[in-house]
């Protein structure tokens, strides 16, 4: 893609957020998974071209110079290096979250990239074939899949689950995965859908839906179909439902059916941008 530099207001076409909010919103869950894979400098670098992306939400195209220069200014002469900011830049885009274009002059010659953030993984059931958006969640899914009739010594079962996870929630997954990582794995994902919804504080209500979302998924997969991601999976089934609820209290506030579509049909327009 050739792409002519310029403005980053003629980039507004590439935003995948309807306004700053949502774009922070995905960037708090994006790095809730994955902040741990990042240095406290690439932290800093990714942070810095956050901030330079909310003119239009979650698309930027300042120089690399003109980021570490604004870092530098930050930390009092205690800035990243240009290769700790690509490396960053590397990442992230093999993660998922950056996309990088890269921009021409009118002389063809190489200008400024193009950083263009990508929305956190979202989704009815998921689709075999788009099962792969969240499979770098976690590679305990792969031990799910491949190695979840063998049990290793070093495994802790159960009963060494964190007590953030409610307990009847361990209780039925206990039945299923016994490790208390991949228990733990499956509660992290609850609560990032919980974050998305705005409705991280009510555990009693989220530990009701998970535990019908995960009965879902162990019901599909006893069935025929196999599943590539059962974690993803999961959270496609949880987002769902959490979906559905919040179509229903806008219902219940008055809302036509007329009125309640149109919101559906938005955010579908919305996330159609991720397909």
């Amino acid at each position: 893609m050739n792409l002519k530099s310029g403005n980053v207001e003629q980039f507004e076409s590439f935003s995948q957020f309807k306004n700053l909010q949502a774009f922070n919103g995905h960037i708090e869950m994006w790095l809730a998974v994955h902040k741990d894979k990042l240095t406290k400098g690439e932290l800093v670098g990714l942070k810095r071209l956050i901030r330079f992306a909310a003119k239009v939400p979650g698309v930027c195209n300042a120089k690399i110079g003109t980021v570490l220069k604004a870092i530098h200014e930050e930390y009092g002469g205690n800035g990243i290096s240009r290769s700790t900011f690509k490396r960053m830049v590397a990442k992230v885009s093999a993660i998922g979250i950056l996309t990088v274009y890269e921009t021409e002059r009118k002389n063809g010659s190489q200008s400024s990239n193009l950083y263009v953030f990508n929305r956190f993984p979202s989704s009815e059931p998921p689709k075999e074939e788009r099962m792969n958006s969240l499979n770098k969640t976690s590679n305990l899914s792969k031990t799910i899949i491949k190695d979840k009739n063998k049990r290793k010594e070093t495994e802790l079962d159960h009963t060494y689950t964190s007590d953030r996870v409610p307990c009847a929630f361990v209780q039925l997954m206990k039945c299923f995965f016994p490790d208390a990582k991949i228990i733990e794995e499956f509660w992290r994902m609850t609560t990032i859908a919980a974050y998305q919804h705005n409705r991280e504080r009510e555990t009693d209500l989220i530990t009701t839906l998970a535990i019908h979302s995960f009965k879902q998924l162990i019901r599909k997969m006893k069935s025929a179909a196999r599943v590539a991601n059962p974690i993803a999976y999961f959270y496609g089934i949880l987002n769902k439902k959490l979906t559905e609820l919040y179509f229903e209290e806008l219902f219940e506030l008055g809302f036509s059916t007329k009125q309640k579509n149109c919101v559906l049909e938005g955010n579908l327009a919305i996330d159609s941008k991720m397909s």
